[in-house]
């Protein structure tokens, strides 16, 4: 029976476990997704967050009121929470930005998240430049939903410079928060304006990978509806409505009615959620990698090379100066050391050549006496 089996897969090498392999392993080690969420305050992003992720990130938030908003200042505050769905691990950091765009005067209030971002980059550059390599925590922000206000037309010019600052560091995700408060056809006009603001501005948002030619043709559909619906027009709830017996869901009553946050014809959630978590979110991570920290690392490698061929090119100068001109600087340990070093090895061979003379000289006196 055995040499029967041996017989029948004499064929098989194992290659085929491979992806059983790497799935095992990425299971058991876990992953991590950071998520930047930025706009003025009254869009709904805490509730969107919550909504997305079906946790409660923001249950110690303590909501200022109008007064205590007046000197508020940008700040970041990041929430971590690690969830679990069918045995797969995902860290989840939400970097929050309360107080952006709440200022009179608003300008230049985005650097302290390019800073941030950039930070993210030195950091994961310098312990990837380091000797230990294996306990690389990755804080680097992979995504940012950009909440913009459904009043008004277009992008302000807040938005736009937003945008404009960090769209070559991050992708860049735009939604339109509260969908509720426009009409289907107010909410079409809308994303045409301003994804034609986002062309004229030259403002670059993250761009969904084209479908391998052997993906079935739902997906296919499901990806180019993705692309259509950029920005997202979302609504959040985390308030469960029961019309019926046997009819519950998200959403929030109106006397008018109720919106269904889970429903495709009232709002684009689902499809931010299955761009986010179910199709996109590995596609976020490595171009988080591939694209945005690799023009960083390249720009932080061509800073070291220019400052190492300015010191190249002083040394030189140095050495073309005659040496009475040069002042005597201060040798440090590492030339100390090797200077002793010298004038050991020195001293060695003075005392090897004194002692081969001294050999010759023996020999050439014994073979006198003979």
């Amino acid at each position: 029976m055995l040499s029967f089996c041996v017989s029948q897969d004499k064929d098989y090498v194992g290659f085929a476990t491979l992806p059983s392999q790497v799935h095992r392993k990425s299971v058991k080690k876990g992953f991590d997704f950071t998520l930047m969420v930025a706009g003025e305050s009254g869009l709904g992003k805490s509730t969107l967050v919550n909504s997305l992720f079906l946790t409660d990130l923001y249950k110690d938030r303590v909501v200022p009121d109008a007064e205590a908003r007046i000197p508020q200042t940008l700040e970041l505050v990041k929430h971590a929470v690690d969830i679990e769905e069918r045995g797969v691990k995902v860290k989840l950091t939400v970097i929050d930005t309360p107080g952006f765009g709440d200022a009179v005067d608003n300008a230049e209030c985005w650097k302290p998240i390019a800073h941030y971002i950039d930070s993210q980059f030195e950091h994961y550059f310098r312990d990837e430049s380091g000797l230990d390599r294996k306990n690389i925590q990755d804080g680097r922000v992979h995504c940012c939903l950009y909440v913009l206000s459904p009043f008004g037309h277009g992008l302000r010019p807040i938005d736009k410079a937003f945008l404009r600052a960090i769209h070559d560091k991050v992708n860049i995700v735009p939604v339109i928060g509260k969908a509720d408060c426009l009409t289907p056809t107010e909410v079409q006009h809308k994303k045409e304006k301003i994804r034609q603001e986002l062309e004229e501005n030259g403002i670059n948002i993250y761009e969904f990978p084209d479908c391998d030619s052997d993906e079935d043709e739902e997906f296919k559909a499901q990806d180019a509806e993705m692309k259509h619906s950029i920005p997202f027009a979302v609504i959040g709830s985390s308030q469960v409505v029961r019309e019926l017996k046997d009819k519950v869901f998200r959403g929030r009553q109106y006397p008018w009615g109720t919106v269904e946050v889970e429903n495709p014809a009232h709002c684009d959630f689902l499809k931010l959620r299955n761009m986010l978590i179910q199709t996109h979110m590995q596609d976020l991570k490595d171009v988080t990698h591939e694209v945005h920290y690799e023009n960083y690392r390249a720009q932080c490698i061509q800073s070291l090379t220019r400052t190492g061929a300015r010191d190249r090119s002083s040394r030189a100068k140095l050495s073309r100066q005659s040496a009475t001109e040069l002042p005597l600087l201060p040798l440090t340990d590492t030339e100390k050391l090797i200077r002793e070093k010298d004038e050991e090895l020195r001293r060695m061979q003075e005392m090897l050549q004194k002692m081969q003379a001294q050999m010759l000289q023996n020999q050439g006196e014994q073979s006198d006496s003979l």
